[in-house]
């Protein structure tokens, strides 16, 4: 993925299940292995999952094996399937990165059924055609900005809808002697969210750029639209908008510097509403997010990003193949919903029919949850396009330090997905 959640500790993988042998299952039973990602929260959330779908199903053995993360888990999952050795289950991107491992030839599909209850956002996400191959396994969560509610109220402002009137809160923020925007530059990967987090703004000014980019028809320099990211970064540097320490300040301080109002707003993944929860869990109701705006106020919504598939590969059969997909429609009842959450707090909204946040999420899962009733989000460009370049991370910390322009950034960024692509063997390349 483009953007990723605060790592955190890796556990070791279990069994779970009503079997003591890790074999043949419960007396006449099934044994089923699930591969999960190996770090504490996909380690809880799978062992909830297990536990409560053996209340439901207590004659199916769930093993869980744990993979590494990045792009050493992609090549795992990826030679797994190639080898005819992958588990009976597992879990793994959605979008662009799902496309990547050739699910028409490596996955089965999901049954009807189960495929009714999948929400109609993340169909496309993990599909092939009219074959829908995966459900949803966690909660979608938004590109934006995480704002501190109680300076918002001190200072009189509202929360902005276009990118002028961003600028007009974060003047009066700064005049009131508090940093307006937050940036975190020791952790690259956080400057990157004023260039991704806008693409619902692209897509909805020019709903074919995504297509256009993957064939090489599209750029991000030159075009008007899709340079404003790039801008605002360069922008909110030269007047002079940003946290002092803005070049040495990690996640972590960004939280906090959020947290105690001394920064007001935080161009942030929703996600990681975790990392606050552990660094100021006072803090947590004081904060709010809201989607990054754009020019035009009446398309105003949020970047989206959806969570992984569950899917099963073509070598799970028989007994095996039943267990599997009972766990796939599983993830798509209430009780699989509720079960997601029992360890992990929710980041946004279930993608799953009569799947409800429980009432006592933090308000910028709730801000995030409002945008997808309202049907104003739309997916990050990572889930329409597998093109991206290893260094957008260094190029925009260079625009939002002031070393480069927001002009030669793009044409920098523009030059730099072309080997990536052409590694994806991608036409017109």
């Amino acid at each position: 993925m483009a953007l990723t959640l605060a790592p955190l500790t890796a556990c070791s993988a279990g069994s779970l299940g009503s079997s003591d042998d890790g074999g043949e299952g419960g007396e006449g039973g099934t044994t089923i292995t699930w591969l999960t990602g190996s770090d504490q929260d996909d380690q809880l959330r799978a062992q909830a999952v297990v536990e409560a779908f053996n209340e439901q199903h207590p004659d199916i053995t769930v093993n869980i094996e744990g993979r590494p993360g990045g792009g050493e888990g992609d090549n795992l999952v990826k030679t797994r399937l190639q080898t005819g050795s992958m588990a009976d289950i597992f879990n793994y991107n959605s979008g662009s990165l799902f496309q990547q491992i050739a699910p028409a030839n490596n996955l089965t599909p999901v049954e009807d059924d189960t495929a009714g209850k999948v929400d109609d956002a993340f169909v496309p996400q993990v599909s092939v055609g009219e074959d829908v191959y995966g459900v949803p396994y966690g909660n979608a969560f938004g590109g934006g900005v995480m704002y501190n509610r109680r300076v918002f109220e001190q200072v009189g402002v509202q929360v902005p809808r276009t990118w002028a009137e961003f600028i007009a809160v974060a003047e009066q923020i700064k005049a009131a002697g508090i940093a307006p925007v937050i940036q975190t530059y020791q952790d690259t990967w956080t400057s990157q969210l004023f260039v991704l987090g806008d693409f619902h703004n692209v897509s909805a000014a020019e709903p074919n750029w995504a297509e256009d980019y993957t064939a090489n028809r599209a750029k991000y320099a030159g075009d008007p639209v899709a340079i404003r990211g790039f801008e605002h970064l360069q922008e909110v540097h030269d007047k002079q908008l940003l946290n002092a320490d803005f070049a040495s300040a990690g996640l972590e301080d960004g939280m906090r510097l959020l947290a105690d109002g001394r920064g007001a707003m935080y161009p942030m993944l929703s996600g990681n509403i975790s990392t606050l929860q552990v660094v100021a869990p006072e803090a947590v109701e004081d904060v709010g997010f809201f989607a990054l705006p754009g020019d035009d106020p009446a398309t105003n919504g949020l970047t989206a990003w959806y969570p992984d598939g569950l899917y099963i590969p073509k070598t799970t059969e028989g007994d095996k193949l039943e267990a599997a997909r009972q766990l796939q429609d599983f993830l798509t009842t209430p009780e699989g919903c509720a079960a997601l959450v029992a360890e992990v707090s929710p980041t946004g909204p279930f993608l799953a029919e009569g799947c409800e946040l429980p009432e006592d999420v933090p308000p910028v899962t709730t801000d995030v949850q409002a945008y997808f009733d309202q049907d104003a989000q739309s997916p990050a460009l990572e889930f329409l396009s597998p093109v991206k370049g290893p260094s957008l991370e260094q190029i925009t910390v260079e625009i939002g330090s002031g070393i480069r322009s927001a002009a030669d950034g793009a044409a920098l960024y523009d030059q730099d997905v072309e080997k990536q692509a052409q590694q994806l063997g991608l036409e017109g390349w």
